[in-house]
Parts: C-alpha cells; sequence; structure tokens
C-alpha cells in the first residue's frame, strides 16, 4: 500500500502527523512512539522569547475533550533551536515548527531564525494569537491582519509556510483565501474553539484564565465542516485536525478535503493513537480498493462524487 503524501512542497512517508502542541517536542514521548513512523512531527508553539504561560489551572477535562489556556508556555526560538532541536534531527521524520508572534514582524523575524535551520520541514504559523497592535484582537479575526501576517512570513523564509486556521471566525473560506493570497503553501485547520467550564460548586470558571480552547472528539464536526468549507474556497492542500481518535475519523477528513491529518488530543488519552491510525488507514484503503490516501481527498464532495462514478477518483 502506498501511504505517501505530497503537501505542496512536503512530502511525506504517510498523511498522519502529531498536532502541535500535544506531543511536546519529542523527547516526552521516547520508548512509547516510533517517531520514524510518523508523516511529521509538529512541535509545541514556539515564540521569540521564552514564556511562562498562564497560570493554574489550565487544562479540564469536558465531555468529549478538553479545555485547555496553556498560554504558549515554551523556552524560547534560540533555546528550541540548541536545545530541543538536535534531539529530533536523530530522526528521519520531518519536523514543522509551530510559530507564534504578537505582532507580524515578530512573525517575520521568527521565520527568518527557523530559515537556516536544519532539520526544520516546514513553518506552520498560528494565526490565532492576539495582535497587540490591534488591542488584542487575534489575526485571524481580520482576514486582512492574517493576510499580513502570511506574507510576512512567505517573505523570511524559503521552507513552505502552513497556516493554521482558526474556526472562530464567521467565514473560514474567506480567511483561507486570504491567507493564500498571502503565499501559504499548505493550510492547516482547525485550531481549538473557545470555551469555558464553570465549577458550580464554586460558582467560578475553572480555567484560572477564564476561557480556554476545546479540543477532542467533540469538535470534530465543526473540524470536518470548516475542512469541507476551505476545499471549496481555495485549491490549496489542506491538513485536516479536530477530534480524529481513529482511522474512521481520519477518513471523514480526507473525504472532506483535507490530503493529510493530525492527531492531537488523543496524544494524551494513547501515546500510539497516531500509530493506530497509519494502521487503520491501510486496512481502509486495501478494504475498499483505493491504491493510496490521495484518491479519497475530496471524494465526498458532489462534483467528486460524480467523477468517482465514471471511474476517476480526484485528487
Amino acid at each position: 500500500m502506498d501511504l505517501t503524501c505530497d503537501l505542496g512542497p512536503l512530502h511525506l512517508r504517510n498523511p498522519v502527523m502529531v498536532a502541535s502542541g500535544t506531543f511536546g517536542y519529542g523527547p516526552e514521548y521516547e520508548g512509547l512512539v516510533d517517531l520514524e513512523r510518523l508523516g511529521a512531527v509538529v512541535v509545541k508553539g514556539i515564540t521569540l522569547r521564552e514564556r511562562e504561560g498562564n497560570a493554574p489551572p489550565r487544562t479540564v477535562e469536558t465531555p468529549a475533550g478538553m479545555l485547555n489556556a496553556i498560554g504558549l508556555q515554551n523556552p524560547g526560538a534560540q533555546a528550541f533551536l540548541d536545545d530541543k532541536l538536535p534531539y529530533l534531527r536523530r530522526f528521519d521524520v520531518p519536523v514543522i515548527v509551530n510559530l507564534n508572534g504578537t505582532t507580524p514582524d515578530e512573525y517575520g523575524e521568527l521565520a527568518a531564525l527557523f530559515d537556516s535551520a536544519d532539520g526544520v520541514a516546514a513553518v506552520e504559523v498560528n494565526i490565532s494569537c492576539p495582535n497587540v497592535k490591534h488591542g488584542g484582537m487575534a489575526f485571524s479575526a481580520d482576514h486582512e491582519q492574517a493576510r499580513a501576517v502570511t506574507r510576512k512570513v512567505r517573505d523570511n523564509t524559503r521552507k513552505p509556510v502552513i497556516v493554521k486556521l482558526s474556526p472562530n471566525v464567521t467565514d473560514i473560506g474567506l480567511l483561507a483565501r486570504s491567507v493564500a493570497d498571502g503565499g501559504a503553501d499548505v493550510l492547516s485547520a482547525i485550531n481549538t474553539l473557545v470555551g469555558i467550564v464553570i465549577d458550580p460548586e464554586r460558582r467560578r470558571p475553572v480555567l484560572a484564565n477564564v476561557t480556554g480552547g476545546l479540543s477532542g472528539p467533540a469538535i470534530r464536526p465543526v473540524a470536518v465542516r470548516c475542512v469541507w468549507e476551505i476545499r471549496r474556497a481555495v485549491k490549496l492542500p489542506i491538513i485536516g485536525m479536530g477530534g480524529i481518535t481513529g482511522a474512521s475519523d481520519a477518513v471523514q477528513f480526507l473525504l472532506a478535503g483535507a490530503s493529510a491529518v493530525a492527531v492531537g488530543t488523543a496524544n494524551f488519552v494513547d501515546p500510539q493513537a497516531a500509530l493506530r491510525v497509519i494502521d487503520g488507514l491501510a486496512e481502509y484503503l486495501e478494504r475498499h480498493g483505493f491504491a493510496s490516501p490521495a484518491e479519497l481527498v475530496g471524494l465526498a464532495h458532489p462534483a467528486a462524487s460524480e467523477a468517482a462514478h465514471e471511474g476517476y477518483h480526484l485528487a
């Protein structure tokens, strides 16, 4: 079975990766996961300088998911390059670095720093961060700001640029078109939804930050819908994510239009979740007579379904 996957300029051994913020920097899963079986590793979000993150409590379980408000705790870009990346270079697996900034210039500075980094295959731009020059509004809330950040990253790196889209917008198709215009090579969707959990006994929010990002199986239908709409809006390859726990979930994203998927919250429950998705995807393809994952991409869309009935599989 040919599981290889092309994401624009990126070539992966299979279309299953681990999502940013759910896999640390790699060593956290040493002895639990064979990194070289993964399509790619997307590391925990990186900022220019070290961040301590939010005050605890920072996570809370919810029905079929969790809320997190970690606050981008990380050692900073240079410390990642010096202390974290050497470990990942030991493995034959593409490493994607998730970039986070508070101004377009910060994103550009980060992109330039990682442009010359050996062992970094691509950068993923998190546009859910607050723009401090615009009152703390997330870059994704304004498609022009999203385009500007993407362009700043594109102008400062030769590496593939992946832009991670937020579902907390009115029109995710418009957002996708804007970052495509800004120079994105690949899109990833979705980031977490915003939620609150309140403790009925204390009558106060559980998270110190009050709000947090909702992830896990509870958001999967929303995520699949977003991928569907993005596929209709742009021609760029998409990495689908949000509540994937098994192969059938991954197949939904591929059929909706994603070319690859990322396993996130499930890693906390089962460190080998991504490996099970890879094995299950291969079994699904064989059982249904498909030669590769690319044959599934977008197949649920009406035009694709009509072509498939005529003997063609759209990729």
